[in-house]
């Protein structure tokens, strides 16, 4: 699992945030991005290369005036002026050089808040929440959702929001189960285990609650593959049936009609079949969503 995000962040901003989780765990535990520099500050290497800059095309251009020059030398300047180069160039360190970081942070401390890290789940909120995003992304993966079938427009805007809201709901399970687990690591006195009880039914009670969401996604879900199966041999059968007077003419010309096999003809049958399992199961899928809805 990634980042998850609230739905009600900017796309562009969602899909920056999802695509730099190691960068946004750093934020989080205090990492600041360098300040950028202003554009007319030259770094130490730039002004060292300006200031011997003079000085070496001065020598080399009195060097290669004089016809007694070792020609050793002059190859010698020229070095040293590449050398020179080559080190400000490798320390150089311009504005644009960590834009990316610059964007996400500002972003992050922006939305903070607004999305979660794989970090903030215990192992068990994770599988749940894992079960939710396959459950989803089979959802709006799918070819009756994409067709319209199902109301793609309202699954666009609710799984989302399914999604957030499971997500958020087992971070905060996840952030009282460590709470509870360390302060149990270190000792209940007799006078607090009463305390304790109602509390632990608390967080029992409250992760069944989540998972009863998470298992009317994965109802939804089952439906929609059920819709989704029909739809695919809905089209396979369609496919079969605009062949079919290929067959009826072969079996004519060959004088075999009348041992034409019942399965053929039956393909106008399976067809209408098909189309009433399909129309049942995205049936199905509709009311599964309007529980969801409740």
């Amino acid at each position: 699992m990634g980042v998850v995000v609230d739905p009600g962040v900017p796309p562009e901003v969602a899909g920056l945030l999802r695509a730099n989780a190691p960068l946004l765990s750093r934020i989080r535990a205090g990492w600041v991005p360098p300040a950028e520099t202003s554009s007319g500050r030259k770094s130490p290497s730039s002004a060292m290369l300006l200031a011997a800059t003079p000085f070496v095309v001065a020598l080399m251009a009195l060097l290669l005036a004089s016809r007694f020059a070792p020609a050793g030398f002059v190859l010698l300047g020229t070095y040293v002026f590449i050398v020179l180069v080559k080190i400000a160039s490798m320390s150089e360190v311009t504005e644009d050089d960590r834009p990316q970081e610059r964007g996400v942070y500002e972003q992050a401390r922006w939305y903070d808040g607004r999305y979660l890290l794989p970090e903030d789940f215990d192992q068990e909120a994770r599988a749940v929440l894992t079960r939710a995003q396959r459950a989803i992304g089979s959802v709006l993966r799918s070819h009756v959702n994409a067709e319209g079938l199902l109301d793609d427009a309202r699954n666009a805007v609710m799984l989302p929001a399914q999604e957030w809201e499971i997500a958020r709901l087992l971070a905060k399970l996840s952030a009282l189960r460590l709470e509870h687990r360390e302060l149990l690591a270190r000792g209940i006195a007799p006078e607090v285990a009463a305390v304790i009880e109602p509390l632990e039914r608390a967080l029992v009670n409250s992760e069944a609650a989540v998972v009863a969401r998470v298992e009317a996604l994965e109802r939804y879900a089952g439906h929609v593959a059920e819709a989704e199966r029909a739809y695919h041999a809905r089209g396979q059968i369609e496919e079969l049936r605009a062949r079919l007077p290929r067959y009826e003419e072969l079996l004519a010309e060959s004088g075999a009609d009348k041992l034409a096999v019942p399965e053929i003809e039956r393909l106008a049958e399976d067809a209408d079949v098909l189309e009433r399992t399909l129309r049942r199961s995205v049936k199905s899928a509709h009311e599964a969503f309007r529980y969801l809805e409740g």
